[in-house]
């Protein structure tokens, strides 16, 4: 009798631990999946980080990029800028040869736009002169 209760008990111990096993190990499989999906959920972050990476990149070049156009621009209007100012310092040439054109404009009939042109001419030699002067 005794034997059959020791039995009978280990019986119990074994449904017991039976259960407890089952319930821990669903309890591991729904801390897998969650691990699963955090994992996922990391992977997908890090793909992300890589695009805007990517992107940052892409538009880091496309500034420096920029700049040299800019500095390349700018360089280039010095050159002229210094051109025309050795042309319209060192000489009057160019100033003369507008004043003789509007003399011969005026002598001659000439439509507006010459006059016009002329006009404009001279606003841009002022123009210049005044910006190298002041540079």
């Amino acid at each position: 009798m005794v034997l059959e209760d020791e039995l009978k008990a280990c019986q119990r111990l074994k449904r017991s631990l039976t259960k407890q096993l089952s319930k821990t190990k669903e309890n591991m499989l729904t801390i897998i999946d969650q691990y699963k999906e955090k994992v996922n959920l990391a992977a997908s972050h890090g793909l992300r980080l890589e695009d805007e990476h990517a992107k940052v990149s892409a538009l880091e070049m496309e500034g420096e990029a920029r700049e040299r156009v800019i500095e390349s621009l700018h360089g280039e209007a010095m050159k002229w800028m210094n051109r025309f100012a050795l042309t319209l310092n060192g000489s009057q040439e160019l100033p003369r040869l507008l004043a003789r054109a509007k003399a011969m404009a005026n002598v001659y009939p000439a439509p507006d736009e010459v006059h016009w042109l002329f006009d404009y001419c001279q606003h841009m030699i002022k123009l210049m002169s005044h910006i190298i002067r002041n540079r």
